[in-house]
């Protein structure tokens, strides 16, 4: 298991982070997602080491900005 830390802009609620709980969990391999509106944290688990593009590109389908932590 890998799990990479991203902090991520523009959240304000719970609905912000099941957004963006959603589009990541969506990524093939992904096994975890735990995300905070109130710190920005987002952590993904998978079962290998993910790339950051398909992680950020995931968050920003969900209409927020990530960058590795």
């Amino acid at each position: 298991m890998a799990a990479q830390e991203y902090q991520v802009t523009g959240m304000t609620c719970g609905h912000c982070e099941m957004s963006v709980r959603e589009e990541v969990g969506e990524i093939p391999g992904v096994t975890d997602v735990q995300v905070s509106h109130q710190t920005g944290r987002l952590v993904v688990t998978a079962a290998s080491p993910l790339e950051d593009t398909a992680v950020i590109s995931a968050v920003e389908e969900a209409g927020y900005t990530a960058v590795p932590a």
